[in-house]
């Protein structure tokens, strides 16, 4: 047994047979996580009893991982936007290649972005970069201090060192940081826009961040988009002045409301604010950005520790259309060789927004699989080879009684202006399984004393 394993079966076994199976510990946790926002649409963003732990080896190895993969992907994003056919391959909209164009006027491409991981049986593997606008660090950090002091945990904690990997700071300074770049001056003000009446509180995210940037005095409004004005070449809400925008909302969704004489693209093309993360950042956020990175043909200039990373810790993906390709050192009929190797691959829509399924192919008949794989050359859609998850009980109380469930972990590195700080977990059903319970935990690294 691993140390993490007989970590998590020590801690599983102090709910178990210890004085914490009277859960009124847990009902106390559920409500201090009640007075601290973290539910949203009426359930708790965090139904599970344990954090999830992972080693300092393991996390050290995702920063350097992930610092290398965000460092490839910089430099994939500006050979996109001077090569015509590397951009085709990504299939924006038009109107996200005109967005994609103009310049935000600081250095990052992502100021904040997090890598989607599996860590299983000692390696990682990355199927996923949130360039667009990454949630979970804010949740991540509250839960964590919740938990700290929970009764179990204090207990936990006399035989193990816990840490706590939080990353709200890192995000005011990288937000600040972009807006001196930009040429901002002074204290900003700062917007952040998202897809919600800003009268309505207690559901969300995005208010542990105005909170947060609040106590660093910071003048800080929750915006909709539907609020925003720009006039005389400044972008306000109300009697709000906005200088700096915390963009939290999907560049499809906006498009899909909104079109580009929209008050805060005005003013972005103007260069009368400061977006973050900026339009720009979709070029990232397509998962047709794998397609790219694991093309040897598009990579071989690249540096030899960025192509390790990406050989390591990529899964080969690949833009489904009618087209050659090829798959290790073999050239292949793509469809053909998707249809034809069923139980190897998964079908994921190249962009999150929307209704889109994602398909598995090891989960489906080879009738049903050739039906989606069809439908994929259709409607933009990638191929990513199978990457298996790690999975691990968790403890979680229903209906006042205790109940271990086992559960997919996708533990995501919160990333800075391209430096990882911070990490947050992700635990669900999985693709194979049904659970009705699924949320963020907050993540630890462990050691032993």
């Amino acid at each position: 047994m691993s140390q993490l394993d007989d970590a998590v079966a020590r801690y599983n076994k102090l709910l178990e047979t210890g004085p914490y199976r009277d859960l009124a510990w847990a009902e106390a946790l559920h409500q201090r996580m009640e007075t601290a926002n973290l539910s949203a649409g009426g359930l708790l963003v965090c139904p599970f009893l344990r954090p999830n732990f992972i080693s300092r080896r393991q996390y050290e190895s995702l920063v350097k991982t992930g610092e290398s993969l965000i460092a490839a992907i910089d430099r994939m994003e500006r050979m996109v936007l001077v090569n015509p056919a590397l951009l085709a391959r990504l299939e924006l909209l038009p109107a996200e290649k005109m967005l994609a164009a103009i310049d935000p006027g600081y250095q990052a491409l992502e100021v904040s972005a997090r890598l989607d991981a599996h860590l299983f049986n000692g390696t990682s593997r990355v199927v996923q970069y949130n360039a667009d606008s990454p949630t979970g660090a804010g949740y991540g950090d509250a839960l964590a201090d919740l938990f700290y002091d929970a009764p179990p945990v204090r207990e936990f904690r006399k035989r193990y060192a816990l840490t706590r990997v939080g990353s709200r700071k890192h995000l005011l300074q990288a937000l600040l940081k972009s807006y001196k770049q930009y040429g901002g001056i002074g204290k900003p003000n700062i917007a952040i826009v998202e897809f919600r009446p800003g009268y309505l509180s207690g559901q969300s995210e995005f208010e542990l961040f105005r909170d947060s940037f609040v106590k660093e005095g910071y003048a800080v409004e929750i915006v909709s988009p539907e609020q925003l004005e720009y006039r005389n070449h400044v972008l306000r809400k109300g009697r709000f002045e906005i200088d700096l925008v915390y963009r939290r909302l999907g560049v499809q969704e906006f498009l899909l409301r909104f079109d580009l004489t929209h008050p805060l693209v005005r003013a972005y093309r103007d260069h009368s604010v400061c977006v973050v993360n900026s339009f720009r950042a979709e070029l990232a956020h397509k998962k047709a950005m794998f397609g790219l990175l694991t093309d040897e043909t598009v990579t071989e200039g690249f540096p030899a520790s960025e192509r390790k990373a990406i050989r390591d810790h990529v899964p080969w993906t690949r833009l489904v259309s009618a087209t050659k390709t090829t798959y290790g050192e073999q050239s292949v009929d793509l469809p053909e060789f998707l249809v034809q190797n069923r139980e190897r691959f998964a079908l994921k829509p190249n962009d999150d927004y929307g209704d889109q399924h994602s398909y598995f192919g090891w989960e489906m008949d080879a009738a049903a699989w050739e039906r989606a794989v069809k439908q994929a050359m259709r409607t933009p859609y990638v191929a990513q080879e199978r990457v298996d998850p790690a999975r691990s009980v968790f403890p979680l109380m229903t209906f006042g009684h205790l109940e271990f469930r086992e559960m997919q972990v996708d533990v995501h590195p919160h990333a800075y202006l391209g430096k990882v700080q911070g990490c947050s977990s992700w635990l669900s059903g999985g693709s194979s399984g049904f659970s009705s319970a699924a949320g963020i935990v907050p993540t630890f690294l462990i050691d032993p004393k």
